[in-house]
């Protein structure tokens, strides 16, 4: 999990709502065991024809949004299924975050728990994001995560709200292995002492 402090990109406007963890990344390619390598794969029914040919028309295919690393959204952004996969081909791909009027709730979860920030702002708001975006795609946009607010070079769009556990494990790169191991010294105090437990039999004489 990568640090989350202050991120500074170019955006990419998908504007759809609904879109589902099928589509940001098909039950075909869910056969990996790593977290890398999702990447390639993301909105894969969307960027290729069947014959594996790109989609011009479609804005990862597009070079003016290749290096975004901001994506804009629609409501409802990773409903469907519970896929972990999701979060991880949009950060394989080089996505830091994700704007949207508002998220599906596994989703959301499994993006904090990764290092993807998922930012809630109004739809009015997030409609004037992808009006700017696509009106010049070398807009940049800065997402701060400490002052909760998203920013461009000359205005404000906003403050986001954001669980107060959820921002210090971002911040400080802590998913639930490194948050576990922060007690690994009592951890093994517990295993070095189980010995010296009494032991209880739930089984009649």
């Amino acid at each position: 999990m990568e640090r989350f402090i202050t991120h500074t990109g170019t955006v990419a406007p998908l504007y759809r709502p609904n879109i589902d963890t099928d589509q940001i990344i098909p039950k075909q390619f869910l056969k990996r065991i790593e977290r890398s390598g999702y990447g390639e794969f993301l909105f894969y029914d969307w960027r290729y024809h069947s014959d594996g040919e790109p989609i011009p028309e479609f804005v990862l295919n597009d070079p003016r949004y290749s290096a975004a690393s901001i994506l804009v959204a629609g409501p409802n952004f990773g409903c469907g299924s519970s896929r972990e996969h999701a979060p991880w081909s949009l950060l394989d791909h080089g996505f830091r975050a994700v704007i949207a009027p508002s998220f599906a709730d596994i989703f959301h979860n499994n993006s904090l728990k990764n290092g993807l920030l998922p930012v809630i702002l109004p739809d009015a708001t997030v409609a004037e994001l992808v009006r700017r975006t696509e009106t010049d795609p070398a807009f940049e946009l800065t997402v701060d995560l400490e002052r909760q607010e998203v920013r461009s070079q000359d205005h404000l769009f906003g403050r986001f709200e954001i669980d107060p556990f959820r921002k210090h494990c971002i911040l400080n790169a802590l998913d639930d292995i490194a948050l576990t191991l922060e007690h690994v010294g009592r951890i093994n105090d517990y295993e070095n002492n189980v010995e010296m437990r009494p032991r209880y039999s739930f089984l009649s004489n």
